[in-house]
């Protein structure tokens, strides 16, 4: 049987499509959640990771966030050597370095997720990392070091708090990036319910960590961003208070409806998810029952966890899907325009496949580059018990991919891949193109287990196209930048985002499929700020730098030194 410590990372053959290659890869990373009995709610999530080009080498670096122990967190003094999140540079050879301690962002106390973004318009990102108590904020120096400025910047949270999401987006398209951060439960350390006396059942088995019905939510946050290197709480004022505290989780801060302002999604768990509507003015309405997706098509509540924004059907709005618990239909919502959602879990083809697995961080992927994204999620059981009352329940379970047909309707391939080699308490999960070479590879942070560095192996299936936004009048990473690809008969959209996943994020540049077609007929750019680019004639096969208002520059991302 196995149990909650140790690595379970599977060891599929050479002729998988993605390969673990994060111990050669230098990717070492001990994480720890609690203890191994998983008493408390505090103790079963995880942690997650991030893609981010601290240094602007050309090579997309990879944090990855720590948890602690509830003993730890009581007596921090007599820590010699507590967990920390760790910093892990892509030295551009398929290998990473530790540079956590040189750079500064080990963190402190229970680490839960992080996002990145240029907050500052400095040229260079920043880290916010979101915690149970007090949150982080990194500013990047440009020098390969970052500075705590969370104090001076205004944007911890309250001691018990417990942070579980967090996106930057510009909400009013002034140029600077806003911050919205989701509370998950208002968890109080020094009153912690007796593991001798549990009240909680699954599949009407006891089980000991109990929640989160029953306990108090914390509240959501937003931050407005000054232009100064601080923020304000405009919770309120912005009409965004999290009046039912329901438990949050992933956040977006997306244009979902099409009218140029960016709106805000919060995934809650075992509750309604929330829809902000930006109302244009610097406040927002709460729509999530008008549009779709506060609840599924059944009108249920669900325990909704990640969020995968993207246009699977390229039509040009940006479709939902969000993940679930096990022995539920993981939620496809597409967007039927105008941020109108029709839930289509089941007749895409992803409902009954996704009931069995408890579902965390998920993303759209194109991962065999067709031009249609695929759907990609990580599974893993909350509760270790599961191994000893069930036969047909697992702690560890196995990723999932859904293969997009081009017809509205997807195909799990996950056994095809051989991923189901792949037994892990998978948490976190985030891709990103780290050996530029045109195919996704993917990051998997698993709960007391080493994480997962899997490499995209495919090869040359299909051309390709990213775009990496740099914004002059808009924010300097060109969040919230619409993009359009035409290439002879496929036209695909995206979005520049933060946030999604499930406590985790992706590399910002935006990933474009192209099959067999060779030349890029027109990228079209719409920044916040109402510009646009447009290019034409572009070679397939790069990552195309665009800044706004000049075209394309010259791009600092190159494929590896040697092969990787």
């Amino acid at each position: 049987m196995m149990t909650p410590g140790g690595d379970h990372r599977g060891k599929p053959s050479s002729a998988g499509l993605f390969r673990d290659v994060a111990r050669e890869a230098g990717i070492h990373a001990t994480l720890t959640c609690g203890s191994s009995e998983k008493n408390w709610i505090l103790e079963v999530y995880g942690s997650g990771c991030t893609w981010f080009d601290y240094n602007n080498d050309g090579y997309v670096d990879l944090y990855i966030v720590n948890g602690s122990t509830i003993e730890n967190l009581l007596s921090p003094a007599r820590l010699k050597n507590p967990p920390h999140n760790y910093l892990f540079r892509n030295n551009g050879d398929g290998t990473f370095t530790d540079v956590t301690a040189k750079a500064g962002v080990g963190g402190h106390g229970w680490g839960f997720g992080a996002v990145a973004a240029d907050f500052n318009n400095d040229g260079f990102q920043d880290l916010y990392v979101y915690n149970y108590g007090p949150n982080l904020l990194y500013r990047n120096n440009g020098d390969g070091t970052f500075t705590d400025i969370t104090q001076q910047a205004g944007v911890a949270a309250l001691q018990q708090v417990w942070s579980a999401g967090a996106a930057f987006g510009d909400f009013d398209n002034d140029g600077h990036l806003d911050l919205y951060v989701a509370g998950h439960i208002d968890f109080d350390l020094h009153h912690l319910p007796q593991p001798a006396q549990p009240t909680c059942t699954y599949r009407n088995k006891v089980m000991r960590a109990c929640g989160p019905r029953g306990l108090k939510g914390a509240p959501d946050v937003l931050y407005h961003n000054n232009g100064d290197g601080t923020f304000t709480d405009v919770t309120a004022k912005a009409g965004v208070t999290d009046r039912r505290l329901g438990y949050g989780f992933s956040v977006l801060m997306e244009d979902l409806d099409g009218d140029g302002w960016p709106d805000i999604v919060v995934a809650n768990d075992s509750g309604p998810n929330y829809f902000y509507r930006n109302k244009q003015n610097g406040t927002f309405e709460e729509v999530a029952e008008l549009v779709g997706i506060a609840y599924n098509g059944e009108g249920m509540e669900q325990a909704n966890m990640g969020i995968a924004p993207g246009d699977y059907d390229n039509d040009g709005w940006m479709d939902l899907f969000i993940t679930t618990y096990a022995n539920d239909n993981k939620t496809l919502f597409h967007n039927d325009g105008k941020g109108i959602f029709t839930d289509v879990s089941y007749p895409s083809g992803i409902g009954e496949p996704s009931i069995p697995l408890l579902s965390m961080a998920t993303f759209f992927i194109d991962y065999n580059n067709d031009g249609w994204r695929d759907i990609f999620w990580v599974n893993g059981h909350l509760y270790p018990e599961v191994d000893r009352l069930f036969t047909d329940e697992h702690y560890h379970q196995h990723p999932q991919l859904f293969q997009n047909l081009g017809n509205g309707k997807f195909r799990e391939v996950t056994k095809e891949v051989e991923l189901n080699a792949f037994q892990l308490g998978g948490r976190g999960a985030a891709c990103c193109d780290y050996d530029n070479d045109g195919n996704l590879d993917i990051a998997i942070t698993n709960i007391d287990s080493p994480p997962v560095l899997l490499h995209n192996q495919s090869g040359v299936v299909g051309h390709w196209l990213q775009v990496r936004t740099v914004g002059t009048q808009s924010n300097r990473d060109g969040i919230g930048a619409w993009v359009k690809v035409v290439a002879q008969d496929l036209t695909q959209y995206d979005r520049v985002r933060t946030g999604g996943n499930w406590l985790s994020g992706n590399d910002i540049r935006l990933h474009f499929g192209l099959g067999k077609r060779e030349t890029v007929d027109l990228v079209e750019i719409n920044w916040p700020s109402g510009k646009v680019d447009r290019l034409t004639k572009v070679e397939a096969n790069q990552v195309l730098v665009v800044r706004e208002g000049e075209g394309q520059i010259a791009s600092p991302y190159r494929p590896l030194k040697r092969g990787g």
